[in-house]
């Protein structure tokens, strides 16, 4: 202190010397004694003692602090390395030499950094775990009761942890996606049901979800498990409603197209109602014009099959006569023989007793038109026989007319023509013992698997054919007899001719040919079994006739037809 108190004068500066000094000075100048000065010095002494004292704690307590701030640093570096997984820092940490303050000035860059890396890290993770949040409130349907940020873990703001939230965001964007596809898909559905309904589709949808109308952006429909069902529930339920409208609408056609048919409703009438008869076969994936099922459409066809109900039954008479001209016609085309007036008279009954509906009586007829349609069809083959039978059969009428005509022969106009119809009758009639035998086998075929006999306009089938089978043959006899006549005539006349020889000749007539026009032998009713049969041997007798005025002739007369010979 003698040192620095000699050597502050020199510098001019107020030092602990120079006040001592001073000190000094004035002590002499007031006569303090020795004891006053030594108590006064020890004094100053002990105050200077005590500040620095307190210098030394406040330094202890400044290190204190200020190691403690470097512990924590190191702490908070740890921290932030180990949460934000990046070990790029840790080195920092490691560094032990230097002072507290050196240590601390190296650490605090790093710590900015990480600070700064974990400010935006934080940020990352808040904006992801937002739209995961904002995505599963959607798809819940609470989007609306969720309030504030979600609260992000600092402890884990590792890049693996953002990777994984960053999956689950992008599987959650794409289930969204995949419901609002699907909401979208089931909204179009409900349009067009809609649409082929006839119902309003903005109060229907909005039912469902207000955000569902389409003046809403698409990124702001209601992608909820709720509103799905909801979707699902209503697309169901304008299905069902459009299979049964469908179905009604269907019912509806087929009664306005039986009642057409029945009453013979004119083409331009039956057109007003195309919009309902288009319809009567689809199906329900089908219909999808705009206002084909609407109620008003159904409601005006059941007007119209209940205007043409009651028309029906106003009409009754004439239906009912209409359907017995179609019965009557198909039995007549089976040659079935029925009683007509009889049938007509019991109709008129039925409908004037008001015990039958019209519609039952109608289906009653109905079902008879059909079971003698399928009566009629177990007929035809037999029928057909029976036609080519007839046609054979009047063929061989024609055929015995054109062997008796002599002038068959003539160059005449026509002959030629003749001359192949007979050459074609031959080879037909030749078949019809054949056709007759295949007929009674067909239609002993059918009696038995039916138990029944069958009919042909009222005459059982087999005793025509047994009656034709006998009078052909008889008149396949006949015609024996007549050749044999013949034959004993001829030599007859061959035996006296030498006798008459030396006579002289009388005078001959010009002519001495007979001369046979054409015979119209006819079948009448079709009855061939019986009419053939009864011409051939009224022919035969004719021609029994005309031998014996040839055996009875004058001997000198000979006359010989073209046939004989």
């Amino acid at each position: 202190m003698a040192v620095m108190d000699a050597q502050n004068p020199l510098l001019g500066e107020t030092t602990c010397g120079t006040l001592l000094q001073k000190l000094q000075e004035i002590w002499d100048e007031v006569g303090e004694s020795d004891e006053e000065r030594d108590k006064m010095l020890l004094q100053i002494e002990q105050e200077c003692l005590d500040v620095y004292k307190r210098k030394v704690e406040q330094a202890a307590k400044s290190r204190a602090e200020l190691l403690v701030t470097l512990s924590d640093a190191k702490l908070e570096l740890s921290t932030l390395v180990s949460a934000l997984g990046d070990k790029s820092f840790l080195g920092v940490t490691v560094k032990a030499s230097g002072t507290i303050k050196e240590q601390l000035a190296a650490i605090a860059p790093a710590l900015e950094q990480l600070w700064k890396q974990k400010e935006e890290r934080v940020k990352e993770f808040s904006d992801v775990q937002s739209q995961i949040q904002k995505i599963c409130g959607e798809i819940t349907g609470s989007a609306n009761e969720q309030a504030g940020a979600p609260a992000v873990d600092e402890s884990d703001l590792s890049l693996k942890k953002l990777n994984e939230y960053q999956v689950k965001l992008q599987e959650l964007q794409k289930e969204k996606s995949d419901r609002l596809h699907k909401v979208l898909e089931f909204v179009g559905t409900v349009h067009d049901l809609c649409a082929v309904l006839g119902m309003d589709f903005f109060s229907t949808i909005t039912e469902v979800h207000p955000s569902l109308d389409d003046k809403t952006c698409v990124q702001s429909k209601s992608i909820s498990n709720d509103t799905l069902l909801r979707l699902a529930e209503t697309v169901s339920a304008l299905h069902e409603d459009k299979k049964q409208r469908l179905h009604k609408l269907q019912e509806l056609a087929t009664k306005l197209t039986d009642l057409w048919n029945l009453m013979d409703t004119p083409e331009e009438e039956r057109r007003l109602f195309d919009h309902v008869t288009c319809n009567i076969s689809a199906s329900v994936d089908e219909v999808a014009v705009p206002g084909a099922l609407a109620l008003d459409l159904i409601e005006q066809a059941e007007v119209e099959v209940e205007r043409l109900d009651q028309l029906k039954s106003s009409r009754m008479k004439e239906l009912a006569f209409k359907r017995q001209v179609e019965l009557e016609e198909i039995f007549a085309h089976a040659h079935i023989e029925i009683d007509p007036e009889a049938a007509r008279e019991k109709i008129m009954a039925l409908i004037d007793s008001g015990n039958v509906e019209p519609a039952e009586l109608l289906a009653d007829m109905d079902n008879q038109i059909a079971k003698a349609k399928e009566e009629a069809l177990s007929r035809k083959e037999i029928l057909d026989r029976v036609e080519k039978w007839m046609s054979a059969c009047e063929e061989e009428s024609w055929l015995d007319d054109y062997n008796r005509d002599d002038n068959r022969y003539n160059a005449s106009r026509g002959a030629h023509l003749n001359l192949k119809r007979a050459e074609k009758a031959r080879i037909l009639v030749n078949k019809i013992p054949g056709m007759v035998d295949t007929l009674v086998a067909k239609t002993r075929a059918w009696e038995e698997d039916r138990g029944i006999s069958f009919k042909y306009d009222g005459i059982p089938l087999l005793a025509m054919l047994d009656e034709y089978a006998m009078l052909r043959q008889e008149r396949e006899e006949e015609k024996r007899r007549l050749r044999d006549q013949k034959k004993f005539g001829e030599q007859q006349n061959t035996e006296q001719e030498p006798i008459f020889s030396s006579r002289s000749t009388p005078a001959r007539p010009a002519s001495t040919k007979k001369v046979v026009g054409p015979r119209t032998n006819g079948t009448p009713g079709r009855r061939l079994s019986l009419s053939a049969s009864q011409n051939g041997s009224r022919s035969a007798a004719k021609e029994g006739k005309r031998d014996s005025m040839r055996l009875a002739a004058p001997t000198n007369f000979v006359a010989i037809s073209k046939e004989d010979a």
